[in-house]
């Protein structure tokens, strides 16, 4: 079999294997779904504020942020996040529940391999470069800031 014949064989297999989706009902099921994620972390912060009254807005944020990692890390150890995700698509990734699933699941499928050279190594190879990437651009931009 010829390179030519090998590669159009391949892209048939390529077209054949890609999954069929319909982009309006993608489009919608993301947004909604993002933004009952939006609306379940105002929520949150609805509450804690109700709770405790005294506390400055900036700290209920905070308490609302971790609550809502919390909720993803265990939904996708429980295996629910991921059925989200599928249903959801960018509805799910883009909140910070996005990230704290991005975490979770590869440390969980690494879990078996220990400890340290499993959940702690492994738990940032999808998140790391993010963190990294984040990291370093605010850098940068605090130094152009600082010298402007």
């Amino acid at each position: 079999m010829d390179e030519k014949t090998r590669n159009q064989a391949y892209s048939r297999y390529v077209k054949a294997k890609i999954p069929k989706t319909r982009p309006w009902p993608s489009l919608f099921n993301s947004f909604w779904v993002g933004g009952l994620i939006c609306c379940l972390g105002q929520g949150i912060n609805d509450i804690i504020l109700l709770i405790f009254p005294n506390m400055a807005e900036q700290s209920a944020w905070a308490f609302t942020l971790i609550a809502l990692i919390f909720i993803a890390s265990f939904l996708t150890g429980i295996g629910v996040y991921d059925k989200i995700g599928e249903f959801a698509g960018g509805g799910s990734i883009v909140p910070i529940t996005g990230f704290s699933n991005s975490i979770t699941s590869p440390a969980l499928e690494f879990k078996h391999e220990g400890i340290i050279y499993g959940i702690c190594v492994k738990m940032f190879t999808i998140a790391g470069p993010v963190i990294v990437s984040g990291i370093v651009s605010s850098i940068i931009v605090g130094l152009i800031y600082l010298f402007i």
